[in-house]
């Protein structure tokens, strides 16, 4: 049984840790049988996880558009 790594806080964890955690986790899930209080410990970290998850996609779309955005505005040129 996967134990999840509750002592490290959601928030810290980059987002490929996070998701191979969640994935950890999953797999607890399918494979083997759990306490009934380790699933609710699992299952409640694993929905911190996925809204991490969510709001580091969600971050990073934004700045994409950004840059994108940038890339059609026209080139500022100094005076000659």
């Amino acid at each position: 049984m996967v134990e999840p790594r509750e002592k490290t806080l959601v928030e810290h964890l980059q987002y490929g840790e996070a998701l191979t955690e969640l994935e950890a986790i999953l797999t607890d899930l399918e494979s083997s049988a759990v306490d009934v209080d380790q699933l609710a410990r699992n299952v409640q970290r694993a929905a911190a996880l996925i809204a991490h998850c969510r709001g580091r996609l969600e971050t990073v779309e934004a700045d994409v558009a950004n840059v994108v955005d940038r890339l059609g505005e026209p080139i500022e040129t100094s005076p000659s």
